[in-house]
């Protein structure tokens, strides 16, 4: 008998771990742009972040544009409608919805025309569970939040959903590398008990941390390539979207006082994504001069000097869409130069 053959030798350890470390670029955007031109939105972006585009979004373009309505145009089995009160799911979609998928698909149309020739990571971006649930009414009226079975059904299907956008976003760009982005800037205000009741008059009770991190975690662990979590709200919860299994952590600088959630996240070899401009028409500094802002921060976190370019991907510190076109490529140009800064001389 033939003796067994043996299997290849594999990398060391050490080699193994780092090939299976997402690949991140220095400096993107949040998500969403003025504007309504698709094509022209993602000129501007692969222009001005070439190491690491993103989709952008274009809430200016109406319903089925704005976070919660192109995130509903993402789910899979499930309805949306818009109300005047907002979005709203039903049982059968409608021309609301329609339009909502309609839109994406021309944002998928214009990259394929766009940036087909992209390498690299490519950012996409959507509401995250907690977010979708909290924008979406039930169809009695109060918000899909309150409903464990109907923040199940959302989370599955946004999971199914940004599965398929993720292949056809690599489909239409076959050199990229895509990352998700789960925006969740309503998080806060759910474990604070501060969201509002759909009626405006009250205040829902809040969710325990460890319920909003376990089913944050089911969307993160379930969706293909690495997930950035995101949340520009004053005390956003870093430490949850690390312990969730975001690969990144993405947030306004000037809002974060946690630095041990920040370290700890460090650590764990979590991504920083600091927003470090305002995402509406400000007085921008040198790029430099951002630069030793972050070197501050850093220094405060206690961390060697030379580790910072290998830990930060810089960002506007929100979307974009409120501000003019010409401060938005200003913006993105800017933590574009601020991050050359970042590199060892």
């Amino acid at each position: 008998m033939a003796a067994p053959i043996e299997p290849a030798p594999g990398p060391p350890p050490e080699e193994e771990a780092a090939s299976a470390r997402p690949s991140w670029g220095p400096a993107t955007g949040v998500g969403s742009l003025p504007g309504a031109d698709p094509v022209e939105a993602l000129r501007v972006v692969t222009g001005e972040l070439p190491e690491f585009a993103h989709l952008p979004e274009l809430p200016g373009r109406g319903a089925g544009a704005d976070l919660v309505g192109r995130s509903a145009a993402l789910l899979v089995d499930l309805a949306v409608e818009l109300t005047p009160a907002g979005w709203r799911l039903v049982p059968r979609a409608g021309i609301d919805q329609r339009r909502a998928e309609e839109l994406l698909a021309r944002d998928l149309d214009a990259l394929h025309d766009v940036a087909e020739g992209y390498t690299g990571p490519f950012k996409v971006q959507a509401a995250g569970p907690w977010t979708l649930a909290a924008g979406l009414e039930r169809t009695r009226g109060d918000r899909a939040i309150v409903d464990p079975g109907a923040r199940r059904d959302l989370a599955q299907s946004l999971t199914e959903g940004l599965a398929a956008h993720v292949a056809a976003v690599a489909a239409r760009v076959p050199g990229a590398r895509v990352v998700v982005q789960l925006d969740e800037p309503s998080l806060p205000a759910v474990l604070r008990g501060a969201l509002p009741t759909a009626s405006g008059f009250g205040k829902l009770p809040a969710v325990e941390a460890a319920v909003v991190e376990q089913e944050l975690a089911a969307v993160v662990g379930a969706l293909p390539g690495p997930v950035v979590v995101h949340c520009c709200a004053d005390r956003a919860p870093l430490e949850l979207f690390r312990s969730a299994g975001a690969d990144a952590v993405s947030f306004d600088l000037g809002m974060v006082q946690d630095l041990d959630a920040l370290g700890t996240a460090i650590e764990a070899g979590t991504r920083l994504f600091p927003g470090v401009v305002p995402g509406a028409d400000a007085p921008l500094p040198a790029p430099k001069a951002t630069a030793s802002r972050l070197q501050a921060w850093w220094r405060e976190l206690g961390f060697p000097a030379d580790r910072l370019h290998e830990a930060v991907t810089l960002t506007p510190s929100c979307g974009l869409a409120g501000a003019t076109p010409g401060y938005a490529r200003r913006a993105m140009t800017h933590v574009r130069e601020a991050a050359r800064y970042l590199l060892p001389e």
